[in-house]
């Protein structure tokens, strides 16, 4: 008879993993049960009032007025709708670039024929908006700025809202376009009183529903762009899933099964409110980045840039960091994310966003430390448990 391995994670038990990666994240049971549900008609009544009801969910979770279109597809798809409909063949944009999805941003607009000018910033911090308005002086023409929010490749969080004044007073005419895909929900965004034009973010990060959906907001003036882009586009055409929202449909065969399950996702976000659940994402992040350097690693990102969804650090001296993404995950059964870019195989990445409470995040350090002993690294253990769990305490304890 075959030897059973029954650490966490495997052996008798294949499915019980431990997501702490920066997406796809847990689901909540609630929103499974609700991809359940009977398809319906994507043309008929019932899937109109899903449908209200999903985007006016999403315009309040990320404080617009405008109209929030719903795409099939990931991330991607809406970075590229984004694109599609604002940037015309010769354009001049300028892409803030701290890291692989800042670099994202480049390689699309680059499809699309714009001409592109880079800022590049280091990777272990955000983008300064004195050095955009410089950039942007320099640079005089520039059509469309894109920002990330939340670089999850590096556990960035950029000053968006200060980051789009600049954009305002330097270059009125410039639309400032964002990537919320790893920030709406778990991070501070208003759409409409940071004067964002442009908002993209999907369903698998904070907003804790599958993969699948991806969401595009536009101010008023980038319509009026979007009505001149001379961007080739056909799926992905913003006006064609606003003309046939007013009907209650989308313009192509939509993903309902997730819809149920983000309609359910946002139902819970609300339930727990805007104040509450950004105060819960801060508190793991701290719990992590204080439970992490305690246990000997080193933190990537200083306090004032640390993404509140997802942290990355650096190994102890000596430690393959593969190796501890490996010892978590196949002994103990939780899944760490590693470096991308050129980052690859230098750090380690936790995830801390949507379904996911303080107490998972003891459960996260605890893995690092207990990978980390594993590999016969010198540290005391359970100094980082202890130091998270003092993070928690000091912030209110269990009550949060």
């Amino acid at each position: 008879m075959a030897k059973v391995q029954t650490s966490a994670g495997v052996g008798v038990f294949p499915e019980k993993q431990d997501l702490r990666i920066p997406g796809p994240t847990p689901v909540p049971p609630a929103v499974l049960r609700a991809m359940s549900r009977p398809m319906i008609n994507h043309r008929g009544p019932e899937f109109a009032e899903l449908l209200g009801r999903v985007t006016r969910r999403l315009q309040s979770l990320m404080q617009t007025d405008r109209y929030v279109a719903i795409l099939t597809g990931s991330g991607t798809a809406g970075m590229e709708a984004a694109c599609a409909n604002l940037v015309s063949p010769g354009d001049p944009v300028l892409v803030l670039e701290g890291g692989v999805f800042g670099h994202r941003w480049a390689e699309i607009a680059r499809a699309f024929g714009a001409q592109v000018h880079r800022y590049e910033y280091p990777w272990e911090t955000g983008a300064d908006p004195d050095e955009l308005a410089r950039r942007l002086r320099a640079t005089p023409g520039v059509r469309v700025v894109f920002a990330t929010h939340n670089e999850s490749s590096t556990g960035v969080l950029n000053d968006i809202e200060a980051l789009s004044r600049a954009c305002r007073e330097t270059a009125p005419d410039a639309l400032f376009v964002v990537d919320s895909v790893s920030g709406l929900g778990g991070a501070p965004l208003a759409m409409d009183a940071w004067g964002l034009d442009a908002v993209v973010s999907a369903s698998q990060k904070c907003i804790m529903a599958p993969p699948g959906l991806a969401f595009v907001a536009l101010s008023e003036r980038a319509w009026r762009r979007a009505a001149e882009s001379r961007a080739a586009r056909y799926y992905l055409d913003l006006a064609a899933h606003r003309r046939l929202y007013e009907k209650g449909q989308t313009p192509w065969t939509p993903a309902v099964s997730v819809l149920y399950a983000l309609d359910e996702a946002l139902a819970l976000l609300e339930a727990e409110g805007d104040e509450a659940r950004l105060a819960r994402h801060r508190l793991m992040r701290d719990m992590v980045r204080g439970g992490l350097a305690a246990a000997g690693f080193e933190l990537m990102v200083e306090a004032r840039f640390a993404s509140p969804t997802v942290t990355a650090v650096r190994p102890p001296a000596g430690v393959d960091i593969e190796a501890v993404r490996r010892v978590a995950r196949q002994e103990l059964g939780v899944v760490f994310s590693g470096g991308q870019g050129k980052l690859s195989g230098q750090i380690l990445r936790v995830g801390h966003m949507g379904y996911a409470t303080p107490l998972d995040m003891i459960g996260a350090v605890a893995a690092a430390e207990m990978a980390l002993m594993r590999l016969g690294a010198p540290i005391s253990p359970g100094a980082g448990v202890a130091a998270a769990q003092r993070v928690w305490v000091e912030a209110g304890g269990a009550g949060r």
